[in-house]
């Protein structure tokens, strides 16, 4: 069979076996789109099936997540793990509550974690979970007790040398800490089997900057390639979550000026350059909106809906908040304003149609897998520490993280240039994530 035949028909039966998982067939469609040249030239991948088998997880977990809410009523959330690939170390990702958490959005994310930590250089699998539960609004009572019974169950199935979950949306150091607990009640052992934890228990120094920090490191190489660096550059970031907040700081560090950040509900536009101390206050102590930070510096302007933030003038634009918010309008945007690159913050935030349209009118995009794989990294750092019983300071996890950032940046350079593709970075990403993964599973037989 052809590899334009062995893609189409592995991608047929994704959308046979998980239907109305939207989410999941786009982010297996895009990698299945680039492998064409590599299985040409390894036809031992076909012969080895092992497309078939890298979109299939190892294990998929549901459970009921029962738990008591302030008033005494019993409430009752779903939960899930994925454990989707293990050929490269203990499967490695995050664990997101949010009401819109269903299994294909867990499969999702768990597919492109298994290119990101591949990325990364290292050991590490893919993996992802979470829950329907909705942190907001809820006391920390009620987020205790929901984390308690969701480890209760998720426990069995987890561990330092197995699979070892991190934070995501809705989840940061409040509910890693409660889940840690839980585990080490249960099991009577203190490993590290969850990172993210605190500093005084395990936790590494740079994991809270390192998914906004590592942004930045990568879009700087690509910079420096061109013979350019952040200094004077107008930058966009979309989201004011923990991702936005320290890739504004970083850019602000090498010299960028950020212009506008956004929420779920819009998005502010400061000419003068974002004041970040401001955002801070706002979204990480008193948990408001982001238009409060118009009331603030009259120098700002707040808009209604997220979307026409892509209609401010930047030089390079950085969306970090959700799933597909950058859509084909707002990438028209962007070429029509001349912003000579896109790096992805958040987990696939470009529609396909756009991210084509920008590379086609030869803008630099920088996909998640490969931007965004700076959280996944340190977490990987964290468990090194754990291993170690050592704590490394912030300037040695920063220059690691820096390190691994720069090293994704030439692998995927190369690949896209080895595989005809110069310059197209997701094709890059994909096939260098790829190969090394699919290496490991030839070599560890069918399994």
């Amino acid at each position: 069979m052809s590899a334009k035949n062995t893609i189409e028909s592995v991608y047929e039966l994704v959308l046979k076996r998980n239907p109305g998982e939207n989410e999941f067939h786009q982010a297996v469609k895009e990698v299945l789109d680039s492998l064409g040249p590599v299985l040409e030239e390894n036809p031992q991948y076909v012969d080895a099936c092992i497309l078939e088998r890298i979109v299939e997880p190892e294990r998929a977990l549901m459970f009921r997540v029962p738990w008591l809410d302030d008033k005494g009523k019993v409430q009752v959330n779903r939960g899930f793990r994925i454990e989707f690939n293990s050929a490269l170390g203990p499967y490695k990702g995050g664990l997101r509550f949010h009401p819109s958490v269903y299994i294909g959005i867990i499969k999702f994310l768990g597919f492109e974690q298994i290119f990101k930590n591949s990325l990364t250089g290292l050991m590490m699998g893919g993996g992802k979970g979470g829950s329907d539960f909705d942190p907001k609004g809820k006391s920390d009572n009620e987020v205790m007790r929901f984390c308690q019974s969701f480890m209760t169950e998720l426990c069995r199935h987890i561990g330092p040398d197995t699979d070892v979950p991190a934070g995501d949306i809705g989840v940061g150091g409040r509910e890693i800490g409660f889940m840690f607990g839980q585990y080490k009640r249960i099991r009577n052992e203190f490993t590290g089997v969850l990172t993210g934890k605190g500093l005084n228990w395990g936790g590494s120094l740079v994991r809270t900057e390192a998914t906004g920090y590592g942004l930045v490191y990568i879009v700087d190489e690509y910079l420096k390639e061109q013979g350019q660096s952040f200094d004077g550059k107008t930058v966009v970031v979309s989201g004011s979550g923990n991702v936005a907040i320290y890739a504004t700081e970083k850019v602000q560090q090498l010299g960028g000026k950020v212009v506008a950040m956004s929420d779920s509900n819009g998005f502010i536009y400061d000419a003068q350059g974002i004041k970040l101390d401001t955002v801070k206050q706002l979204k990480e102590v008193e948990r408001k909106r982001i238009k409060e930070y118009a009331s603030i510096h009259k120098s700002a302007k707040y808009t209604e809906g997220c979307g026409g933030i892509w209609n401010v003038k930047c030089d390079i634009a950085l969306p970090s908040a959700t799933q597909n918010e950058l859509d084909l309008e707002g990438a028209k945007a962007l070429v029509k304003n001349s912003c000579i690159c896109v790096a992805e913050g958040a987990n696939m935030p470009t529609t396909p149609d756009a991210a084509d349209y920008l590379i086609e009118n030869k803008v630099a995009f920088l996909p998640g897998k490969a931007a965004n794989a700076g959280g996944v990294a340190v977490s990987g750092l964290e468990m090194a520490q754990n291993s170690q019983r050592y704590a490394w300071t912030f300037e040695r996890a920063d220059a690691e993280l820096k390190n691994i950032m720069v090293n994704i940046y030439k692998s995927i350079s190369e690949a896209s240039e080895k595989y005809g593709a110069k310059g197209n970075y997701i094709i890059g990403a994909n096939i260098a994530g790829f190969v090394k993964v699919a290496d490991s599973m030839l070599a560890q037989g069918v399994v």
